[in-house]
């Protein structure tokens, strides 16, 4: 007799200051005693949680290390709202996001992992609760913020109208997120209201940033942790989307927050 497939965790939601409803689940971690705080997971632009952390086999690494985690769905994105205004995406919107996950799931201070876009809104959310921020992983992101360098309305006619780009860093991007139906405006949108977003986190807490070696989207990373004097690790022969999937990044960052 074959045995049934394990219960999905449920999704929950927070709800934001702005009426917005951010999905979430939580995942205990395994062993009797949590070896330390929970971990926030903050998947990238056109992704969401299921398929940048559980598919990619980081939530099941983390509890095994005994970390419970919170896997959440940015505004815009997965099972979340998807508020199809530029302000609703401003970063500001987004760290308040990730500080009503943390108040729904009752965490007082937690572990921020993030990668690519996410690190953004962990940025701003540093920025308004720092106490809330143990320590920071920042996972495929830099000093420059991809959207800052793009067309926006190169971005509006692949979105919107369906036109190529001439753009092919725009349409290695936005293709794939169409493919996956990903919502239009929204992306849109979520592009408009982070384009040129800081990335900063507040001196005293421990950070580490994670690129692959191949991956020119965190272009400036390396210099940026000597800036900062935080830890810095390359993962030898990854590009943006592998650096998510090799062991070695996940061992990183288990390490970093043991």
């Amino acid at each position: 007799m074959s045995q049934a497939a394990p219960a999905r965790t449920p999704t929950l939601f927070a709800e934001t200051d702005d009426d917005v409803l951010i999905a979430y689940r939580v995942h205990d971690g395994d062993g009797a005693d949590a070896a330390g705080p929970p971990v926030l997971l903050v998947h990238g632009f056109a992704a969401d949680a299921s398929s940048t952390w559980e598919g990619t086999g980081w939530v099941r690494a983390l509890r095994d290390a005994g970390r419970p985690v919170v896997a959440m769905d940015l505004r815009g994105h997965g099972e979340s709202d998807k508020p199809i205004d530029a302000g609703s995406y401003a970063p500001e919107r987004l760290g308040g996001d990730l500080l009503a996950v943390l108040d729904s799931a009752g965490v007082d201070r937690a572990d921020l992992v993030g990668y690519s876009m996410g690190n953004r809104a962990i940025s701003a959310a540093v920025a308004l609760a720092p106490e809330r921020a143990r320590r920071v992983v920042i996972g495929g992101a830099g000093p420059h913020e991809l959207f800052a360098s793009w067309d926006l309305e190169e971005a509006r006619a692949v979105l919107l109208r369906d036109e190529p780009s001439r753009d092919p860093l725009i349409e290695r991007v936005l293709r794939p997120a169409l493919a996956a139906g990903g919502d239009r405006e929204a992306l849109l949108a979520c592009i408009e209201g982070v384009r040129g977003a800081p990335l900063s986190i507040r001196r005293g807490i421990p950070t580490l940033f994670v690129a692959g070696e191949d991956d020119p989207v965190p272009e400036g990373a390396r210099e940026l942790a000597l800036e900062w004097d935080a830890d810095y690790v390359s993962i030898p022969g990854r590009d943006h989307l592998s650096t998510l999937t090799a062991r070695a990044s996940k061992d990183a960052v288990i390490a970093f927050l043991a």
